[in-house]
């Protein structure tokens, strides 16, 4: 019996285990088969090549399933917040369009500097075909600016040129859907225009690139109110503004009880959190950007203004805004609504701290009097332009300035006028310099020719100024189809023989101390009779007779130095410029490589940059002869690598 009972358990124990190893992993539940698919360490090919294996692993790994779907939410994440929570998407042809719009992207942005690339820098030129390629995709918008941005958020100090050229076309992206955004806005009732939504609209778009939202700033200006709130409970706990909810639209009526709003407003707005007028750096372009209002906690007073009047009714206290001459202020009635007496308002200002002052007084304030009509309160729309009109001025003013031009002020020239013309698109002085300023820098001659098309239609008066700006935009549009070869600098040529340094080295400016990069030079100077004379080259021990080096300088310029002025750096470091990308590929330690646009131009110069950086900075570093490759003294562009990176296929 024992032994029967023994036998019996063996061959039953054999079958058991003869079972489980006729289980194959395609025999296990749905569930166990997906939570394995999903594991972190299997990508987008491995989960293709399991679901082609066989039926069963190829039901498992459905398009709308969790296996797709985690693998798309592991390789984009931030496109996650454009999908309702457990939304049912076709996940596997959301990757497959998302993986290809990918590679066209990186394609475009690759061939953009080869098409686009010039020795002198020149704001704004990456306009016209290259944007309507990325438009012509025809794929979502946040597919095309997701793979921007992972191209940006890459290995800071490589691949310069392909995110030099990200950058812009993502900032065309967002500029583009900011100004649809201001004209949906514009079309809206007055009376439900927000000065703050507008004052917004004007920041995201000349920085299309910071995280600025309505709701952030909505945000940080209730925490504005709150305390605001907490210091009036103390003054008047029965006060009707403690009694008011967030988003909730009322009006204070009584008098005394809006004073005591504006004075505790005052307490906290100006002595709690230390707001004031920017009076030692008033002409900065960051005092009319609201979020750098409330960061910086300083402005200018129609930027205060805004704030303010915006502060102020949440609380219940209606102000309305004053275009006043060269001070921007609110104005607070204190009569009967409706009162066209400018005696019955008080008149705040904003810039000073909250100070009321009378109609006189208002008049002491820019020192001559005004008629009746500049105490009048304007529209949102009005406020919006001088808004922008004063970015307008200060980008003009920066431009006047500079001996030597920054990018910075002709951005931000362009961006207001993009904007002035959007709020009042038939202002035909604006729009004609707009037309000079594309002009001046030979970009956009299409959008020349429309803008001018346009001023003629609105003032024939100016066929003068338009008949001589329409000739010369079609000759550059000739000049465009047939370009000139770019000259070829070899530093082994005869007359080139004084030249002590090359690009990519990172320099300093014996006499003004700045740090800079070299991005070209030439063997003599050659600018013109009236720089030399300006710049006092003549002063010079070589004077004008020596090489110039065209340099990114630290402080955004770019300018040309003498060879004598110049020296080695230290201790070089990267040069925070925004052209650096245009010129090189990658910073390397202690220097610049660059790019294969700049290699042509200057073949000898990688090789020399190299042997100098040895000799300066790494005696031990192996000589240029050894680190030469086919692609060149550094191997292949990270440009071309990141591209080959990014070419695995898409198996269906």
């Amino acid at each position: 019996m024992a032994t029967s009972g023994a036998g019996d358990g063996c061959s039953s124990m054999n079958g058991f285990v003869s079972e489980i190893e006729q289980k194959q992993f395609t025999d296990l539940p749905a569930e166990l088969l997906e939570y394995i698919l999903c594991f972190p360490v299997l990508k987008h090919v491995d989960i293709c090549n399991v679901s082609c294996s066989c039926k069963r692993l190829h039901d498992v790994c459905h398009g709308r399933g969790k296996v797709w779907g985690h693998q798309y939410k592991l390789r984009w994440p931030r496109l996650q917040k454009h999908y309702r929570q457990n939304e049912c998407c076709d996940w596997q042809k959301e990757y497959r369009t998302r993986h290809t719009v990918g590679l066209q992207i990186r394609r475009t942005v690759v061939s953009i500097s080869q098409r686009f690339f010039t020795e002198v820098p020149c704001v704004g030129q990456v306009l016209g075909d290259s944007f309507a390629e990325i438009e012509s995709l025809g794929a979502p918008e946040h597919f095309c600016e997701d793979e921007l941005l992972s191209i940006l958020n890459s290995d800071r100090r490589k691949s310069l040129t392909l995110k030099y050229y990200a950058k812009k076309i993502l900032y065309f992206l967002r500029q583009k859907n900011i100004l649809r955004s201001l004209k949906m806005f514009l079309e809206q009732p007055a009376e439900q225009q927000s000065a703050l939504e507008g004052a917004l609209l004007v920041d995201q778009y000349c920085n299309p690139l910071a995280d600025v939202s309505l709701d952030g700033i909505s945000s940080q200006l209730e925490e504005i109110t709150d305390k605001v709130k907490k210091m009036l409970r103390i003054k008047n706990p029965s006060h009707p503004s403690l009694r008011v909810t967030q988003g909730d639209c009322f009006a204070v009526d009584d008098f005394d009880l809006q004073r005591q709003v504006v004075v505790t407003l005052n307490a906290v707005l100006y002595e709690q959190l230390q707001y004031k007028g920017n009076e030692c750096d008033y002409y900065n372009p960051l005092n009319s950007y609201i979020h750098q209002v409330l960061l910086r906690r300083t402005g200018i007073p129609i930027s205060l203004s805004v704030l303010y009047m915006t502060l102020a009714r949440k609380l219940g206290v209606q102000l309305e805004p004053v275009n006043f001459p060269n001070h921007f202020l609110l104005r607070w009635c204190q009569q009967q609504r409706g009162s066209g007496d400018i005696y019955d308002f008080v008149y705040i200002d904003a810039f000073g701290k909250g100070k009321q002052l009378t109609a006189k007084e208002c008049e002491y304030l820019i020192g001559h009097q005004v008629t009746a009509d500049y105490y009048n309160a304007i529209s949102t729309t009005e406020v919006l332009l001088r808004m922008v009109g004063n970015l307008l001025n200060i980008g003009k003013r920066g431009i006047s300035s500079l001996r030597e031009g920054n990018e910075k002020s002709y951005q931000l020239l362009r961006d207001s006028l993009d904007l002035y013309l959007t709020i009042n698109p038939d202002n035909v002085q604006y729009l004609l310099l707009q037309a000079r300023l594309y002009f001046h820098l030979g970009i956009w001659p299409e959008k020349v020719l429309d803008i001018l098309q346009h001023i003629q239609a609105l003032d024939p008066s100016q066929h003068g100024a338009v008949g001589y700006l329409v000739q010369h935009t079609l000759e550059h549009i000739q000049h465009k189809k047939h370009p000139v070869e770019p000259e070829v600098k070899r530093r082994s040529a005869p007359e080139h023989l004084e030249l002590q340094y090359s690009v990519g080295l990172i320099m300093k400016h014996k006499r003004s101390g700045y740090n800079c990069a070299i991005y070209g030079w030439d063997p003599k100077c050659t600018m013109s009779q009236e720089w030399i004379t300006t710049m006092r080259v003549h002063q010079l021990s070589s004077g004008a007779n020596q090489p110039f080096y065209n340099v990114l300088v630290q402080d955004g310029t770019c300018r040309y130095a003498a060879q004598e002025n110049l020296e080695p750096h230290s201790a070089p470091l990267e040069i925070a410029h925004p052209e650096v990308g245009r010129y090189f590929s990658e910073f390397h330690d202690s220097h610049y490589v660059a790019n294969e646009e700049l290699q042509t131009r200057y073949p000898e110069d990688m090789a020399e940059t190299l042997g100098t950086v040895r000799d300066l900075y790494h005696r031990l570093m192996p000589s240029p002869v050894q680190q030469e490759s086919p692609n060149g003294p550094e191997g292949p562009s990270q440009e071309n690598q990141d591209s080959q990176e990014n070419q695995d296929t898409m198996p269906t």
